[in-house]
């Protein structure tokens, strides 16, 4: 699936009147690419990814949605920074919780659920409970919900925000293997530059509020990638281009916290 963002604005109402978090925002989520989006906090990146997978309504311009002829895919899934996961549920009925929305019947969704969990090494952990999990387990077991009921479009919120950095180049190895098998489309919410340029095609960078497009920044690189990769000259200089588009914001950020 392929998406056109046209002139995309949001407002929200405050108690002291409303607020604009998105103004005149247009791009394309191209089919098949990795598409990172990186900008200063409160510049409305989670709202956009709201936006593409529907659940919120923009308040001017819209999106336009192209799918690939004879695809009944879901349109999209969305994974949160919090993994989000059933705290009732085993980790097997948790991956398999999209299949029960669409009406799977409980034996089929619990085998590929299990198949899901196996593919990313997760079967030992199908029984257990998310309180009885590390982080890292409980966001590739959300990740992999989302995977399993196979969308058009997979949106990732800040995933692997919440681990340490060793779990982190863990599960951005991961996901370069799983995308890499797939090639779907993804958008990936980041702040962490080196992990938007050493994962992704392409990158827009956001200003702050309200968020508007202030760069798009294509990564050369080329597929397949190792995590390695974000040590080479060109992904260091793209890398120092992007913080370049950031710094007046994260210092203006920084000002008004003193």
């Amino acid at each position: 699936m392929r998406l056109a963002c046209r002139n995309i604005g949001v407002e929200f109402s405050g108690t002291t009147g409303n607020v604009t978090a998105l103004e005149g925002l247009s791009f394309e989520v191209r089919e098949r690419e990795f598409l990172s989006i990186v900008g200063p906090t409160g510049c409305g990146k989670t709202t956009i990814l709201k936006v593409l997978a529907g659940l919120r309504a923009p308040t001017s311009g819209f999106v336009e949605r192209i799918p690939e002829p004879g695809d009944h895919r879901p349109e999209s899934a969305l994974v949160f920074q919090e993994h989000a996961l059933f705290p009732w549920m085993t980790i097997v009925e948790n991956v398999a919780f999209g299949l029960e929305a669409r009406g799977v019947p409980r034996r089929e969704r619990i085998a590929r659920s299990r198949q899901m969990l196996e593919s990313l090494a997760l079967a030992a952990f199908a029984g257990a409970y998310p309180h009885q999990l590390s982080v890292g387990v409980r966001q590739m077991a959300a990740l992999g919900r989302a995977l399993l009921v196979d969308p058009q479009v997979l949106l990732l919120d800040e995933p692997f925000a919440s681990v340490d950095f060793q779990t982190r180049l863990l599960l951005r190895e991961e996901l370069l293997r799983i995308w890499g098998g797939s090639r779907r489309t993804l958008v990936f919410v980041t702040h962490d530059l080196e992990e938007a340029v050493v994962l992704s095609d392409r990158v827009l960078v956001l200003t702050g509020r309200p968020g508007r497009l202030r760069d798009e920044v294509r990564i050369p690189l080329p597929r397949p990638r190792r995590l390695e990769d974000a040590g080479r000259a060109e992904a260091e200089a793209i890398k120092w281009r992007l913080w370049r588009c950031l710094e007046e914001d994260a210092r203006l950020g920084m000002s008004e916290t003193r």
